[in-house]
């Protein structure tokens, strides 16, 4: 598999992972049951929503030609304050949220401005689209088990 043939595979699995948080979170349970010590399955989805936003901005400021704005703190104060943030928000709007970021990562991954990705202040490592890639593939996809563990 040449360097564009994985990039394409990396986005699939990535985009298809999304498309099951989004169909899981378009049915009748209870989303509001705890799954984690103190999140919600809704709480959940705002932490999906928080670093994938985060994600697709970082991705459209490197094709800008403009300094990304990372998120900042500890990996733990992010969390919680994105998910406190983002309590307000319905599951529907939740999902149009990671909709449209899904959306921006679609259309700009595949620019060549790409080399590396930020990931948050504070980390000096920078990830291929590759790498970043596989890394919100497998967060979501752990954080979607983890719910249906938990409320199904």
């Amino acid at each position: 598999m040449d360097k564009n043939q994985t990039l394409v595979y990396c986005l699939k699995r990535e985009q298809n992972v999304v498309n099951l948080v989004l169909t899981f979170f378009s049915t009748k349970l209870d989303f509001n049951k705890v799954v984690y010590t103190e999140w919600t399955a809704k709480d959940v989805l705002a932490h999906i929503v928080l670093w994938h936003e985060s994600f697709a901005n970082n991705i459209m400021s490197i094709v800008n030609d403009e300094e990304p704005n990372l998120l900042k703190g500890l990996g733990t104060e992010i969390n919680e304050n994105g998910v406190k943030e983002f309590r307000k928000y319905s599951i529907e709007k939740l999902k149009e949220k990671l909709a449209v970021a899904q959306e921006k990562i679609n259309k700009n991954i595949k620019n060549n401005k790409i080399k590396l990705i930020p990931y948050r202040e504070g980390v000096k490592r920078k990830f291929t689209r590759e790498e970043h890639l596989d890394i919100v593939y497998r967060h979501i996809k752990r954080h979607l088990i983890g719910i249906i563990k938990m409320i199904v």
